[in-house]
């Protein structure tokens, strides 16, 4: 079972994005369907959604948004709900329904998600099912944030979702083992949003992140000025197996293979470019998206 300190972290991660989620999605779509599954205790993450859904009522109004609950051990969950429930606009319908991740397939057909922005949670026990995944991909509509044991990554790629991240989140010593946190979306904006809402956690928490496909190398502080020097070595490596390269490519692939934000990737551009390791296309201003980036001999 988590720890407290997991629970927080992941509760806290689960708010901050969503709250970026939720005014995207409603300014694109007049339904959204929210869905959030855990395999155990929902560790107070059900309330903490459903104060941050209502801390946008404004956005919501004239909108339709369905919320879908699912905890394996929360018995008391229905008693903690309804305070938070009488709160909701009347346009937000939360249904709570039996069961865990597994049962997430079913709920969002239930609730006719299919073609209308969603964002599904999951908090898995165990290694993540492909029709679990597929579901919360919801066409070309969906996008799924998820604390799995192991990586999600490639299960995620199956499932239809083009753009993967994942962080081992490192807790302080007394706090617990989280897994692997991974995301899977279609929009680079909202793989900039989870990522930008990991470091806010981390530094709240005390919380730094390691990259799961290197399990030895050491955790990236991101409660002050990160080290951005291993992110200019792959960058700089990713810039030499496959050449020039325009900003908008490294930004995102800052996002998809490291642990870092796609802010410090412009950093680490501007620290190779005045090392002399890489040329850009124009010779002064801001770094722009479809500028390329050259490594040097």
């Amino acid at each position: 079972m988590p720890t407290d300190r997991t629970a927080d972290f992941l509760r806290e991660l689960l708010v901050r994005h969503l709250a970026t989620w939720l005014p995207a999605a409603l300014h694109r779509s007049r339904r959204v369907t929210v869905a959030l599954a855990w395999a155990g205790a929902d560790g107070g993450g059900a309330e903490a959604a459903l104060r941050a859904v209502a801390g946008h009522a404004a956005q919501v109004r004239g909108r339709q948004v369905t919320i879908l609950v699912l905890a394996d051990e929360a018995a008391d969950l229905p008693a903690r709900l309804g305070p938070v429930e009488a709160e909701l606009p009347p346009e937000v319908t939360v249904h709570l329904l039996p069961g865990g991740p597994a049962r997430l397939p079913v709920a969002l057909k239930a609730a006719s998600a299919a073609g209308a922005p969603s964002f599904c949670f999951l908090e898995l026990s165990g290694p993540a099912h492909a029709e679990v995944l597929r579901a919360c991909a919801n066409g070309r509509h969906g996008e799924v944030l998820l604390r799995a044991a192991t990586s999600a990554r490639p299960a995620l790629g199956l499932a239809g979702f083009p753009l993967v991240a994942e962080v081992t989140p490192v807790l302080p010593a007394d706090g617990g083992v989280v897994g692997v946190v991974a995301f899977g979306s279609r929009s680079d904006r909202s793989l900039e949003a989870v990522r930008d809402a990991l470091w806010a956690v981390g530094a709240d928490l005390g919380v730094g992140y390691r990259d799961p496909a290197d399990p030895t190398g050491a955790p990236v502080d991101v409660a002050d000025e990160p080290d951005r020097e291993p992110l200019a070595r792959e960058l700089l490596a990713e810039l030499r197996r496959g050449g020039p390269c325009p900003v908008t490519e490294l930004r995102r692939h800052t996002l998809t293979a490291t642990v870092y934000r796609a802010t410090d990737a412009n950093q680490a551009l501007a620290t190779l470019l005045h090392e002399g390791k890489a040329t850009r296309q124009r010779e002064s201003g801001r770094l722009a998206g479809d500028e390329l980036i050259t490594p040097t001999p």
